[in-house]
């Protein structure tokens, strides 16, 4: 008997239109591991173990079968985007219970191409916080279940990572894509403004907010990011040489980078040079307010989204943050912290192609009640650990998490990789040649 939970979505996709499998027990068996295993991960906030399994059966008839790209792929969806049927909770007690009438647009395109959604996985409430906890659940790292898989996009993450699905849906408003995808050992890629259908909450937090897969294998997220954006993604030229920058400091003054991430990037640089790219250590001229604009930006989209719910339905962090964001409301509208950051960084983007960084600055924070906590308390703790994402929300650039080496833990670490718009092809080239240069584990040894 073939197994095909802990195969690549490529790998899924193939058998199906090969006719080596079925949709309807690909589904069941990824169905089959989630009841086993996610009462230790906390990935779903909702399976939809009946209506995923007619949806196989569903795929199997098409008569286009043969030509799907994600024939028969399991998939998990953030709950923060609507899928046909099922209530939208955004991780929190105030949102309505109404279900929704329609897919979002990223939904339809990965159905269209043959991917089925077997359930919404959890999130910090409102998509706030690089922590994923709160009233619906909590979403622990696969490989070191004490830590949180991070967030917001934690649950997506949590649910590759253990093996429960080969690819999850999530976004990226302040790194929510990247972070928990560093912490649990998979690749990213939160795409530049445009490449692919936003439309996440009132106003995808300025403009700032992308939807983006996350996958086990470059070839799954190349796969996937090509779907969400109703295109093909052009394969960069193998012989093409960068020009490289390595940064270890942290945009956010006052940040330390711990050694673990600091030994990937400086590791993974090594790696490029060898492979013939033109590498260097530069520092981009980070503004020293640039603390400051990240909160703007951060708790006035909050603001935004917390519009028309019941103050008293949500965490006290919450509220403070939406609180705090609505005194900058019009400041982040006019996006001028946003514009001078763009421009600042565009010379020296102009020298360099790409530029590699540590993906977060220590392993994530303990898997705790975080949602019960204070709000300085998040703030700081989120700020300490993931200084390195926030810029390239701000500026609106392609920017990548890519697995390379291990935290003492024995749990991954990562690096970011970062480009000018319309970069997002040769980010991805760049960490295939990491991926086949040092390789990584896929999944978490749960079993």
């Amino acid at each position: 008997m073939t197994h095909w939970a802990g195969r690549t979505a490529v790998e899924i996709a193939a058998a199906v239109r090969e006719k080596r499998a079925t949709p309807r027990e690909v589904v069941a068996e990824h169905l089959d591991r989630i009841e086993r295993l996610d009462g230790r991960v906390g990935a779903f906030r909702t399976v939809r173990a009946e209506a995923a399994l007619a949806e196989a059966d569903a795929v199997g008839a098409r008569g286009d079968l043969a030509e799907l790209p994600l024939a028969g792929v399991p998939v998990a969806v953030k709950d923060n985007l609507a899928v046909h049927g099922e209530t939208c909770r955004i991780g929190s007690a105030a949102t309505p219970e109404t279900p929704a009438d329609a897919d979002h647009v990223t939904v339809a395109r990965l159905r269209a191409a043959g991917a089925v959604v077997v359930g919404l996985t959890n999130v910090p409430e409102l998509c706030v916080f690089g922590t994923t906890e709160g009233v619906h659940g909590t979403s622990r790292n696969p490989w070191d279940p004490t830590r949180t898989a991070g967030g917001s996009s934690g649950g997506s993450a949590a649910a590759v990572a253990a093996g429960l699905v080969p690819l999850a849906l999530g976004n990226d408003g302040m790194g929510s894509l990247r972070i928990p995808a560093a912490n649990c050992g998979l690749v990213t890629l939160k795409p530049g403004r445009g490449v692919v259908p936003a439309g996440i909450g009132e106003g995808d937090w300025f403009g700032m907010a992308e939807n983006g897969p996350l996958a086990t294998t470059v070839e799954d997220a190349r796969l996937m990011l090509t779907v969400l954006a109703d295109g093909a993604l052009p394969r960069p030229e193998t012989a093409v040489t960068h020009r490289i920058a390595v940064s270890l400091r942290s945009p956010v003054a006052g940040v330390t980078v711990g050694r673990p991430y600091a030994a990937a990037a400086r590791e993974a640089a090594g790696v490029l040079m060898k492979a013939g790219h033109q590498v260097r250590r530069a520092d981009p001229p980070y503004p020293v307010a640039l603390g400051l604009t990240s909160l703007v930006q951060w708790t006035a989209g909050t603001s935004v989204d917390a519009r028309g719910l019941d103050p008293r339905l949500l965490a006290r962090r919450t509220r403070v943050h939406a609180a705090v964001g609505r005194r900058f409301t019009r400041a982040a509208v006019a996006g001028r912290g946003r514009q001078r950051l763009r421009e600042r960084l565009e010379p020296f983007f102009a020298e360099y192609d790409v530029l590699l960084t540590p993906a977060l600055a220590r392993r994530s924070p303990q898997s705790a009640p975080w949602h019960e906590r204070g709000w300085l308390r998040n703030v700081a703790a989120n700020t300490a650990y993931s200084p390195f994402t926030p810029p390239w929300n701000l500026t609106g650039w392609p920017a990548m998490s890519v697995p390379f080496g291990t935290l003492p833990s024995g749990a991954p670490c990562a690096v970011q990789l970062v480009g000018l718009p319309g970069s997002e092809a040769e980010l991805m080239g760049l960490a295939e040649q990491l991926e086949t240069l040092r390789p990584w584990r896929r999944t978490a040894p749960l079993e």
